[in-house]
């Protein structure tokens, strides 16, 4: 009886590291998602290079390439999830919000004023709330 409840606790713990693995998996994928979907958008802007503006139909392939990205960011992110769909769309938005925060003040220098702070607090909020307060 002992021995069944050992293995009952094992395989819980299991389980529960390969959710957690497949959340991270899937917030990594949003993220290389949104870094790529960044530079395939804005890159046309970069001062540092006209690339971007010359070469706007290989840019648009891309999209093939990181549509890749989304879908396995919301399945891993689904999966991390416990099989529900609005916490991964949270989890993938806020992921989204704070990168183009970062790159948009990286790369052209746009200062994060309050609005954007308050923006980010909620987009973090969101994230917290779907993968920290349980509903089953």
């Amino acid at each position: 009886m002992i021995m069944v409840m050992v293995n009952i606790v094992k395989m819980n713990i299991t389980i529960r590291i390969m959710i957690i693995k497949d959340l991270f998996i899937g917030i990594g994928a949003f993220f290389v998602a949104h870094v790529l979907t960044f530079y395939q958008l804005n890159g046309q802007f970069l001062k540092s290079t006209s690339w971007f503006r010359d070469n706007t139909v290989t840019v648009a392939a891309a999209g093939i390439i990181l549509s890749f990205f989304y879908i396995w960011g919301t399945k891993y992110a689904v999966q991390g999830m416990g099989g529900l769909l609005w916490p991964a769309r949270f989890i993938g938005f806020g992921v989204g919000m704070i990168i183009y925060a970062i790159m948009v003040n990286y790369h052209f220098s746009e200062g994060i004023n309050n609005k954007t702070w308050v923006s980010l607090a909620l987009a973090l909020i969101l994230i917290c709330i779907q993968v920290l307060w349980k509903t089953k």
